[in-house]
Formats: structure tokens, C-alpha cells, sequence
């Protein structure tokens, strides 16, 4: 019997998390699915784990592949997929048991071509719960789709994730729509530009059944080591599909894509002087070499030009990083994590 979902699962050495990720998935409430699990290339005991599982349940399928990162191995997942509809959990995260029938009974119900769910994370035991700003329970239709939700694909982050939407499978096959090879950041933004531009019927329901791990070491460590602000050069500068460029104004592009640059930069500002786990030299060296390089300074004038009602806080934080005052930054960062420590509340 041709699977309802076939559930994708990129995996590389995950041997954590991987049994209650597996183990999520085969307590659904939904029967029918599959689970098309792609080792990418891993050295741990990520293989033997999964070969247990394939031997206990036929819905549990199993490639390899040398490592070549998370965009192809999902390409190789949806290249093996039966089912009516395709989704997306990563090997450190869990579903709760009934989201995969959650979504199934609302895409059937209205012929969706995708629907999309909020998500839960935990972190240090508080549970929070990410949603987005549309429409809930309401057919979202093409007209909606190209003035609200593709611009906030360009220009957010929050809304990249294709774990927190149920996908119809023909519609990837039908135009060929894949994850982008040797990109490094927002790769799930540019399928779901694809896979949106190409959508007619969406749904928006208030369900989070989606369990997001935080794994910990130190934030400020990470993107340190991962070079996010690389990345995210690399994302602003980077071309967008097509069928994207065909609906949106180039003017308004650049003006989404700077939002996007802007906000990532803030929030790496406040990561690198929040901790003391790195030397402070080099906390600042760093921050120093953001907020001087000449597109972050570009990009800040097109967000500045076409942004209104900017708080007091962030008009300081916005004349800081255009007059390239490292140390200001640092203060007044210093400054909003003392209030918000000892008051609780937000400096506006």
C-alpha cells in the first residue's frame, strides 16, 4: 500500500537522539507513513542503530551515502519518496504522536498543497512555542502566498524550517524543486521559496507537534566555529531562485534581504558580548569586523531607509554600527542585559 507521508531523516552521527527521533515516528497515530532515513556518511554508531529499527518495522527504510551534507541527503529522500505528501524531521529532534496524522487529516480535508504548524522548543526547561504571523485555519490562496508569505521568506529566518510543514509530493516532482547543494546557511529557505512559488492552496493551523532540540555548548562558541556571519554574507549576496525574483520587486528584494542581514547582526552582537567564555579581545575583534564590513554598512542604510518606528534602543544600536563604534556596542549591550537581568523587562 503506497504510504500517506513519507517522513525524511538526514542523518549524521546522531546517535544521541536517534532512537527517540526513530521511535517518535513509528508511535503515530498515522500508520501509513514511511521512513526514509539517509546516513550521510557517519562514522559513529548512528548505522547499527538504524539497521535494528529496519529489522523490527518495514515502514523503517535505509540509505547511504558518503557524507555530502544535509541538502543531499534530503534530495536523496525525496528522491526515494512514495507517499502522497513528504515531511522533514531532523535525527536530534522528536515529533509528538499525533502531528503526522495532525497534518494529513488538514491537507486531505482541504486539498492543500502544503500545510504549515508552529514548533516547540525547550531550553534550560522553559518551553516556548515559535509562531508566525498569518492568517490560522483560513485558505491562504496564490494571492496571499506572493504578498505576504514569499517576502517573509526573504526576509526572516524564523520561517525557513521545512520540519514545521507538510508538503505534497507531486508538486516537488512535478518542477523538479531539490534543496541547494554547497550552501551553507538557508538552505531551507530557498526550497521553501521554490516549493511556495509553485504552491495555489495553503493552511496555517495552531498546532505545535514539532519538538526542536537546542543542543548545548555555547552559543557564542558556535558561531565562532561555524563562522555564521560568513554565512550570512554568503546568504546576502546570494541570488535568489527565480521564481521568486519574478514575483517580487528587485527594489523591495534588496530591502527584505538587508532586514535579514541587519537582524542576524544584532543578534550576533548581543551573543559575542554576552558571555565570557571567549576572550574579550577577541569578542570584540570579531564584532568590530562585522560592523565595519562594507555590506553589513550597505545593507544597514537600505534597512534604515526603509524601516519606520524604530525604538530608542535600536536607533542607538542602528548609529553605533553606522558610526562603526565597537565599544558603544559593547556598553549599551551590557547595559539592555543588565535591565532585562534585574527588571525583567525589554529596553525600548
Amino acid at each position: 500500500m503506497k504510504p500517506k507521508v513519507s517522513v525524511i531523516i538526514p542523518v549524521y552521527n546522531a546517535e544521541q537522539y536517534l532512537d527517540e527521533c526513530i521511535d517518535s515516528l513509528l508511535n503515530q497515530t498515522l500508520d501509513e507513513i514511511e521512513m526514509i532515513i539517509v546516513n550521510d556518511g557517519s562514522i559513529d554508531k548512528s548505522q547499527q542503530i538504524i539497521e535494528s529499527y529496519c529489522r523490527t518495522d518495514s515502514r523503517v527504510r535505509l540509505f547511504y551515502q558518503l557524507n555530502q551534507g544535509v541538502s543531499a541527503a534530503r534530495n536523496k529522500g525525496l528522491q526515494m519518496a512514495l507517499g502522497k505528501y513528504a515531511a522533514f524531521v531532523d535525527a536530534d529532534d522528536y515529533i509528538e504522536p499525533d502531528m503526522l496524522q495532525t497534518l494529513y487529516s488538514s491537507a486531505e480535508e482541504g486539498k492543500y498543497d502544503v500545510v504549515i504548524t508552529n514548533f516547540a522548543n525547550e531550553i534550560k526547561g522553559i518551553k516556548r512555542i515559535t509562531k508566525y504571523p498569518f492568517p490560522m485555519n483560513l485558505l491562504l490562496d496564490r494571492q496571499f502566498i506572493e504578498e505576504k508569505i514569499l517576502p517573509y521568506l526573504v526576509g526572516t529566518d524564523n520561517f525557513n524550517s521545512v520540519c514545521t510543514k507538510l508538503y505534497k509530493t507531486d508538486i516537488i516532482q512535478k518542477h523538479n524543486i531539490e534543496f541547494p547543494l554547497n550552501v551553507d546557511l538557508g538552505e531551507d529557505g530557498i526550497f521553501n521559496m521554490k516549493f511556495f512559488s509553485q504552491a495555489k492552496k495553503v493552511m496555517y493551523i495552531d498546532y505545535a507537534g514539532y519538538n526542536y532540540r537546542e543542543v548545548f555548548g555555547s552559543a557564542t562558541r558556535n558561531i565562532i566555529e561555524k563562522d555564521y556571519f560568513k554565512r550570512a554574507l554568503e546568504e546576502y549576496i546570494q541570488p535568489l531562485p527565480e521564481e521568486v525574483t519574478k514575483k517580487i520587486n528587485s527594489d523591495v528584494i534588496t530591502q527584505l534581504k538587508s532586514k535579514k542581514l541587519i537582524n542576524s547582526i544584532k543578534a550576533y552582537i548581543h551573543i559575542y558580548f554576552a558571555t565570557g567564555e571567549i576572550p574579550f579581545n577577541r569578542r570584540y575583534l570579531y564584532v568590530k569586523k562585522m560592523i565595519c564590513h562594507p555590506l553589513v554598512q550597505r545593507a544597514l542604510v537600505s534597512y534604515l531607509n526603509s524601516t519606520a518606528g524604530i525604538g530608542r534602543y535600536e536607533r542607538v544600536l542602528y548609529l553605533l554600527i553606522n558610526k562603526k563604534l565597537t565599544i558603544g556596542l559593547y556598553c549599551i549591550t551590557s547595559y539592555s542585559q543588565f535591565r532585562n537581568r534585574h527588571a525583567g523587562g525589554n529596553t525600548k
